[in-house]
């Protein structure tokens, strides 16, 4: 595998570990995939809830959360750490300074379009940035924000398919539509990117994510021109993933058909494994009576069907009855437990493997 840069920082691996909320990809996951050489990413959402004995406060939890993660990790690798915040958390200007503030390589942001991100680095920051997009469009929008607001153009652009866990920024109708495959839209981000990088003499790598799981669907994607993947939903299955063993069971314990769309409260839709939560949401049984933190800006409590950081939270314990797992589309191809490092070493050889096939189909 070739080596990614970032904004001038070399991944000897083309490999971003997705970041994912509410107690996922923490410092444990961050640091064990920053020293095999890819990119490491925690997420800050939900980190109020894990910290909550710091103080009554959520949000300010969760910034003690988010500077105590970002030390953790620096303290157990010297490779490369990441940031993911979504647009859509309440707290996200806060999460971004804290993120600029302690280091953080490089912040991923989605969940809506960051079209302020650079706003908030510092003179002296060497934070890079990274929009998540999923079309070609939005990728053209924050490229020409950035550039014309803040004279700043994208460290990389990761452009997340619909195949992809949690959060999905398509319609419901588009998910499962081949003119929205993500095999469909990183051709086009990566023209974009090109003809806007040549016009200010930058180069802007694309990162292909999403539904991809295999050493094979790596080699696809960078064969198509990008420069790199993220992947999330193989990684949940590992040690050093910051989950409980209950939630690597899910993972572990999915099949094709339990793998569902789901309408999040964050009015986007979710894929997810199905649990006997969301058939109770399905059935219109559930409700939340309050809203404990506001956590997410476009959330009603009025109209929500159900609390998402607590759902989020109980599931994170193991506890299905009142919460669910989200996961990508081949969630049911994990089927054990390995070491980062064990994954890392399967993905590269799945890779060469197939280069030699290709190889010699071609000799």
């Amino acid at each position: 595998m070739k080596n990614l840069n970032i904004g001038g920082l070399e991944i000897s691996l083309p490999i971003i570990q997705g970041g994912m909320g509410v107690g996922i990809s923490l410092s444990g996951l961050a640091s064990a995939v920053a020293n095999e050489g890819g990119v490491g990413v925690i997420s800050p959402a939900g980190i109020g809830f894990l910290y909550k004995k710091h103080s009554k406060d959520y949000l300010e939890n969760c910034i003690f959360g988010l500077t105590e993660e970002i030390r953790k990790a620096r303290e157990k690798t010297r490779g490369i750490i990441g940031v993911n915040i979504m647009v859509a958390l309440s707290n996200y200007a806060d999460l971004v300074k804290t993120s600029v503030k302690e280091g953080a390589d490089i912040i991923f942001s989605g969940a809506g379009l960051p079209l302020d991100l650079p706003k908030y680095l510092t003179s002296d920051s060497k934070t890079r940035l990274v929009p998540i997009v999923s079309s070609a469009r939005g990728a053209a929008l924050i490229c020409n924000k950035w550039k014309s607001n803040y004279d700043y153009l994208p460290d990389a652009i990761v452009v997340e398919g619909p195949k992809a866990g949690g959060h999905l920024g398509f319609k419901v109708e588009q998910i499962e539509d081949e003119n929205f495959s993500l095999e469909k839209i990183i051709p086009e981000v990566i023209a974009v990117a090109k003809e806007i990088g040549e016009k200010n003499g930058r180069t802007i790598p694309v990162i292909a994510a999403g539904g991809i799981y295999t050493g094979e669907d790596i080699d696809k994607f960078l064969e198509m021109g990008a420069a790199g993947v993220q992947m999330g939903t193989r990684f949940v299955t590992t040690v050093e993933c910051d989950a409980s063993e209950k939630f690597k069971q899910a993972y572990i314990n999915a099949r094709v058909n339990d793998v569902r769309i789901i309408k999040s409260p964050v009015g986007m839709p979710g894929r997810a494994i199905t649990s006997e939560f969301l058939d109770e949401v399905e059935a219109g049984t559930k409700q939340p009576k309050y809203c404990p933190v506001n956590c997410i800006k476009t959330c009603d409590i009025n109209t929500a069907p159900y609390c998402i950081i607590a759902c989020l939270s109980a599931a994170l314990k193991g506890n299905f009855k009142n919460g669910y797992a989200f996961a990508g589309s081949n969630v049911w191809r994990n089927d054990k437990i390995v070491t980062v490092k064990e994954l890392f070493s399967t993905l590269i050889q799945e890779f060469n493997d197939y280069r030699s096939k290709i190889n010699l189909a071609l000799s």
